[in-house]
Formats: structure tokens, C-alpha cells, sequence
């Protein structure tokens, strides 16, 4: 595995496998390296939404696009934590903090539209506080033949406090192979604000 730079990466002292922290935004091109080093590894990448989607916006991008034997997990919260919770890519609009006092001017990214136009074979969104859904999907991700990306929405329980109750919001989908469909899911939600539903699971496999 490799991880990022934040409070995600802590996942590596945990876990008893081979890794390598990375430097911040660059979690694929480890990994990526990692694969072609031994294509026979079973990879994993462990981001955050500030590094995976600002530093790390073009390896995502192109990750997906050469749809590499992998899996990447973001885990997002909507903010910076690590570094007392400046906006990230996908902070809603009007987040106050240190770095933006008069509040975040721009429109979030959605990564998991990102994902899809970029040509992911395997697109998911879970809970992390569904322990067992979010499990259930790993598993998925990791027996994926092709480039997995599972979106973990997680709150942030320091900074981004607007966005924490985020799971009355949520509603499990079956898992879903049909493109026209993935389109539409992947739209339902535009992480501006923390009304709406948001689709969690499955959202697009290819095979």
C-alpha cells in the first residue's frame, strides 16, 4: 500500500502489510510504481480529498484514464484537517476557516463525476460509519480487475462541522453496471450542501 501525507495515512500503522508513506498528492504514482515494480502485488492507495483531488487532481485523472489493476481509497472530509481545516477541492461553498475567513468562494469538485468522465472502470461512495457496507465494498474494490475508486465520506469532527450529518442523507444503492445510470448517481449529490440524497455503494463496475 501506499499512503498520503494526513490524518488518513495513520491507516498504515495499523495495517500489517508492505507500504510506504508518500509525499502529499503523490499516492498513485507510488502505487502506480509499485505495480509496474511487481504487477503481481495487489496495490492499494489510501488519500485524503486535499491531497488525491488538489496536488493530486492529474495522477487521479490518468489513473483512471489508464484504468491501472488497482484500488484507491479517498477518504474525504471536506477540509484539511491535518493542517488545522483549510477548504480542499471539495469544501461547499461559504466554509469558513483560517485561509478562507470571508469564506469558500468556489463550487466543490465531484470526484466521483471526475471518476466516471475520466473512464474508471469501478466507482463507489461509502460511509465510514458503516463499518460492514464499507467492507463489503472494499472487497469489491480489491477483486476489481482494473482501476477501483472508493469515495469514503467521513466527518470531520474538529473543523468541517456544517458537513457532519451528512448520513440522514444517504441511501444504499444495488450495485450498478449500467453507464447510463452511473450518470445520473453520480449527479444526485454535488457536496455544496447537506441537503439532497447521496447514493452510496456501487455506483458503476464495468464488468
Amino acid at each position: 500500500m501506499a499512503t498520503g501525507i494526513g490524518c488518513h495515512a495513520k491507516i498504515f500503522d495499523y495495517l500489517n502489510i508492505s507500504g510506504i508513506y508518500g509525499l502529499h498528492g503523490r499516492v498513485l504514482p507510488t502505487a502506480l510504481g509499485m505495480k509496474l515494480g511487481n504487477p503481481n502485488l495487489i496495490v492499494l492507495g489510501f488519500g485524503g480529498d486535499g491531497d488525491t483531488y488538489a496536488e493530486g487532481t492529474s495522477h487521479f485523472i490518468h489513473a483512471c484514464r489508464y484504468n491501472i489493476d488497482m484500488t484507491m481509497i479517498v477518504h474525504d472530509n471536506q477540509a484539511f484537517s491535518l493542517t488545522t481545516g483549510q477548504p480542499t477541492p471539495t469544501t461547499q461553498q461559504g466554509y469558513v476557516s483560517k485561509a478562507s475567513p470571508c469564506g469558500s468562494e468556489f463550487m466543490p469538485l465531484n470526484p466521483v463525476k471526475l471518476a466516471l468522465a475520466s473512464g474508471s472502470t469501478f466507482i463507489a461512495r461509502c460511509n465510514a460509519r458503516d463499518i460492514e457496507g464499507t467492507a463489503e465494498i472494499l472487497e469489491k474494490a480489491i477483486k476489481h480487475k482494473g482501476f477501483s475508486f472508493v469515495e469514503v465520506i467521513q466527518p470531520c469532527l474538529v473543523f468541517n462541522l456544517d458537513m457532519n450529518q451528512l448520513d440522514k442523507l444517504m441511501y444504499k444503492v444495488k450495485d450498478n453496471k449500467d453507464k447510463n445510470k452511473a450518470e445520473k448517481l453520480v449527479e444526485e449529490w454535488d457536496y455544496n450542501t447537506n441537503k439532497g440524497k447521496i447514493p452510496v455503494g456501487v455506483l458503476y463496475c464495468e464488468k
